[in-house]
């Protein structure tokens, strides 16, 4: 049982590293999405805070900028 206060498993998609990125991804996926690749796009879309955690909300907004901008011509 989880209690209030027991924070040691609580998931934050505003604050995740990359390795628990690349697990949630590879289940919400079913295939193998490795460190590697999300640590390219963090590092391409600058979204690495200083204390290692990025934002999937900005991960996702930082992959979908091509396709937005596609549209728009």
């Amino acid at each position: 049982m989880t209690h209030p206060t027991d924070n040691s498993k609580k998931l934050k998609i505003t604050a995740i590293t990359v390795p628990q990125a690349a697990q949630i991804l590879s289940k919400a996926f079913n295939r193998r999405i490795d460190e590697e690749q999300i640590q390219q796009v963090v590092d391409d879309g600058q979204l690495l805070r200083a204390d290692g955690t990025f934002s999937l909300i900005e991960y996702v907004a930082f992959l979908a900028r091509p396709e937005m901008e596609a549209d728009d011509e």
